[in-house]
C-alpha cells in the first residue's frame, strides 16, 4: 500500500530538532528526509487520526520552505493546517507528535502559543494571504529584513477573503511571496471556476527561466527599481499574453507567477526558492501535489482519506469503513434524509452547502436532486447571498454549514437574509464541542450570535425526531429566516415515543419534578435526563426548542413555581439560553435563583467530546452535581 520507502528508518528525521538542523542537511539528502517525515505520518496518524491526506501531499514542500527561509524568523503563514503535520515534526514537535488532537497534548491546526514557528492561528480557510500580508507590511514599516511566505490551497484560495488579500497585496509595496498548494482537491472535489482555470494554467519552464535571468540582469544594471517595476511587469504580461495565448489572473494583478512547478520535486522547489526569495514585489509559486502523496489508497480516494480515522497502514483498510456498516444514524445523516425527502415533495426547496456536500450530507440530495444542490466552494458569506437571492425570487434554500465556519457570514446573515425576512433555513452543524478539532472548529457561539438577530427563528432540536420536525416547520412554513442547530456525531434516540410535531416558539415538557426547573435546548436534554436519575432531585424538565422566539408560558410558569431554575446549553453562556431566561425574568419582575450551565467564557481546547463535556461541565454527572448542590442550597 505504502509507497514510501519501506526501509526508512528516521536516520535524518531524528536528528532535526529545528529548522536549523535541517538547513545542515546536504541538497541531495533532501528527497530521503521526505519519505522518512511520510513513513512517520503514515505510522502515526494510523493510530493517533488526523488529517492526513493534505500532510501527505505538502511534505517536499514544508521540508523546501523551511530549507531555503530562516525560520523563525522569516515567517511562514499556513492557511487552515490540514497540511502543516510536516511542518510540525521539523520545528521541535516530532517526539510529542503522538499527543497530536488530544486533551493537553499538540493541537491539530498551527497555534502560535504552542510553538514560535506557528506564527498565525490557522484553522478557517481563506486567511493566510492578508496575515501573511500584514506581517510583510509590517516588516517593511518596521526595517526588519526578513521573508514572509502565505502558503494557500487551491481550495482555499477560491474563498473572498483570499482575493481581497490578492487585491491589496497587488497594490500595497511589500515583499510578500504566496506559494500556491493545487491538488485539485479540497475536502470534497473542488468546485468554481477557478479551480478549472488552475488545472490548465501553464507557464513554460524555460519563459521562467529566461525571465528570471533578464530580471537579475536588469537589476544589476539598475534599469530595474521598485518605480518603474510596475510599468514593466505589466509589458512583460502583455507581451506574454499575446505569445501564448493566455492571460495570467495573477499577473493581470502586478504579482509575479511562476510555475506550475512538480510540488513533489523538492530539490527543485528548493532552487526555485532561492532563486526568487529576494526579489521584490509580490510574487506567486505555483506547485502541483497529489493529495495523500505516497499512500495508494490515499492517492486513489483523496475525500476519503481527508481525515480517515484510524488505520491499518499495511492494507490501507479504516477502521471507521466497519464501523459505518453498523452504526447509528448521525445527525447529518438524519438531515441529510429528511431534506431529500422534503425536496421530493416541494420543487422550490434547493440546497447549499460551502465544499462540505459528505461533511453536511447535502450530498444525499445532491445524488438525486443535482440541479437543485449548490456547493458554492470555501465561500460562505456568498453562501449566504447566494441563498438571499434565490429566496427572494421564491425558492426556499436550506443552507448546510458547519457552526465555526458560519461565522464568516454573519454580515450576510443580516443584511442580506434578516432585513428583508427571507426564508432562508440555515442547518448549522458540528454545534457545541467538535472535539479534536478544537478551538478554531467548536460551535460555541451560533446560539449568542444568531439570537441578536431581529427576524430569526433560532432553534436546536434535542433527537432525531425533533431535527426532522424543526425541518418540516422550515419547509411548510417559510416566514423568514431559521437556523436549525445540531451536533457533530451520533442522533440521540428519540426522547418521547410518540411522532413529534412543533410549533413555532414552543418547547415542550419532559418530566415532572417538585424540587427544580430544567430548562434546556438541544441535544444537552440526553444527558439532563440521565443527572436527573442519577441525582435523586425530582425535577421538572423543559425543552425549549426555540430560544428565538422563546416560550414565555414555560418561562412563566417557571417563574411561578418559586422553584430555582436551571438552564443549560452546549453553547457559551454568554448571550445564549441561560442570558435569555434571566432576562425575560428581570423584563418581567420575576427574580428567582437562575444557575447557568453552559460553555465558559474562554477558548476550549481539544479532546474526545467526552473529556471536554465533563471540562464544561456539561455531562451528566456534572448537571447531576449542580442539580444537588443548587437544590441543597435552597433547602
Amino acid at each position: 500500500m505504502d509507497k514510501t520507502n519501506e526501509d526508512s528508518t528516521g536516520k535524518l528525521l531524528d536528528k532535526i530538532n529545528s529548522p536549523a538542523d535541517l538547513r545542515k542537511l546536504p541538497l541531495e539528502s533532501l528527497p530521503a528526509l521526505c519519505d522518512e517525515i511520510r513513513q512517520f505520518l503514515i505510522n502515526s496518524c494510523a493510530v493517533n487520526p488526523g488529517h492526513f491526506a493534505s500532510s501527505m501531499g505538502a511534505v517536499e514542500m514544508t521540508v523546501a520552505l523551511h530549507y531555503v527561509f530562516d525560520t523563525p524568523d522569516d515567517r511562514i503563514v499556513w492557511d487552515v493546517g490540514h497540511q502543516a503535520y510536516g511542518h510540525k515534526l521539523l520545528t521541535g514537535r516530532r517526539d510529542s507528535f503522538a499527543t497530536n488532537r488530544t486533551m493537553g497534548g499538540l493541537s491539530g491546526f498551527p497555534t502560535p502559543s504552542e510553538s514560535e514557528y506557528d506564527t498565525f492561528t490557522a484553522g478557517h480557510a481563506s486567511n493566510s494571504i492578508s496575515a501573511a500580508l500584514g506581517m510583510a507590511v509590517a516588516a517593511r514599516l518596521n526595517n526588519d529584513k526578513r521573508n514572509v511566505v502565505a502558503v494557500i490551497g487551491d481550495a482555499s484560495i477560491s474563498g473572498g477573503l483570499a482575493f481581497e488579500g490578492i487585491n491589496n497585496a497587488a497594490n500595497t509595496p511589500n515583499n510578500l511571496l504566496i506559494v500556491l498548494n493545487d491538488n485539485d482537491m479540497s475536502i470534497d472535489r473542488n468546485v468554481g471556476s477557478l479551480n478549472s482555470y488552475l488545472a490548465h494554467l501553464t507557464t513554460t519552464p524555460g519563459y521562467n527561466k529566461l525571465r528570471l535571468n533578464i530580471y537579475k540582469t536588469l537589476k544589476k544594471m539598475h534599469l530595474v527599481s521598485e518605480r518603474r517595476r510596475g510599468a514593466i511587469l505589466r509589458f512583460n504580461n502583455s507581451l506574454k499574453s499575446l505569445l501564448v495565448h493566455e492571460q495570467n489572473i495573477f499577473e493581470g494583478l502586478n504579482i509575479r507567477y511562476f510555475g506550475p512547478f512538480d510540488g513533489h520535486d523538492v530539490i527543485k522547489i528548493v532552487r526555485i526558492l532561492t532563486d526568487i526569495k529576494d526579489m521584490e514585489g509580490p510574487r506567486l509559486l505555483h506547485l502541483r501535489t497529489i493529495k495523500g502523496k505516497g499512500f495508494e489508497a490515499a492517492e486513489r480516494d483523496p475525500a476519503k482519506w481527508h481525515a480517515p480515522g484510524k488505520f491499518d497502514p499495511s492494507t490501507g483498510k479504516r477502521e471507521c469503513d466497519d464501523k459505518a456498516k453498523k452504526s447509528a444514524l448521525k445527525y447529518q445523516d438524519v438531515f441529510g434524509e429528511q431534506l431529500l425527502e422534503l425536496a421530493l415533495k416541494n420543487p422550490k426547496i434547493v440546497g447549499i452547502t460551502a465544499a462540505m456536500p459528505s461533511g453536511t450530507s447535502i450530498n444525499v440530495m445532491q445524488a438525486r436532486l443535482p440541479e437543485r444542490v449548490f456547493d458554492v466552494g470555501i465561500s460562505e458569506g456568498h453562501a449566504v447571498t447566494f441563498a438571499g437571492g434565490l429566496a427572494k425570487d421564491g425558492m426556499q434554500p436550506f443552507v448546510a454549514i458547519y457552526s465555526s465556519f458560519l461565522q464568516r457570514g454573519y454580515d450576510n446573515i443580516i443584511h442580506d437574509v434578516a432585513i428583508q425576512n427571507l426564508p432562508v433555513t440555515f442547518c448549522i452543524d458540528r454545534a457545541g464541542l467538535v472535539g479534536e478539532d478544537g478551538v478554531t472548529h467548536h460551535g460555541a457561539f451560533d446560539l449568542a450570535y444568531l439570537r441578536t438577530v431581529p427576524s430569526m427563528t433560532v432553534s436546536a432540536p434535542s433527537d432525531s425526531a425533533t431535527l426532522r420536525a424543526l425541518m418540516t416547520l422550515a419547509a411548510e412554513h417559510p416566514d423568514g429566516p431559521m437556523a436549525i442547530r445540531y451536533p457533530r456525531g451520533t442522533a440521540h434516540a428519540d426522547l418521547q415515543a410518540a411522532e413529534v410535531t412543533v410549533t413555532k416558539g414552543r418547547g415542550r415538557k419532559l418530566s415532572d419534578g417538585s424540587q427544580a426547573i430544567v430548562l434546556s435546548i438541544g441535544t444537552v436534554a440526553t444527558d439532563i435526563q440521565k443527572a436527573i436519575a442519577q441525582s435523586g432531585i425530582s425535577a421538572t424538565h423543559y425543552d425549549m426548542l426555540f430560544l428565538k422566539p422563546i416560550d414565555e408560558n414555560i418561562l412563566r410558569e417557571a417563574a411561578e413555581s418559586h422553584l430555582p431554575i436551571i438552564t443549560v446549553e452546549d453553547g457559551t453562556l454568554k448571550g445564549g439560553l441561560g442570558s435569555a431566561v434571566t432576562e425575560w425574568m428581570a423584563d418581567n419582575g420575576f427574580s428567582p435563583h437562575i444557575y447557568r450551565i453552559g460553555l465558559p467564557d474562554e477558548y476550549i481546547t481539544q479532546g474526545t467530546p467526552a473529556q471536554l463535556k465533563k471540562l464544561c461541565g456539561i455531562d451528566s454527572e456534572s448537571i447531576a452535581e449542580a442539580l444537588k448542590s443548587v437544590c441543597n442550597a435552597q433547602s
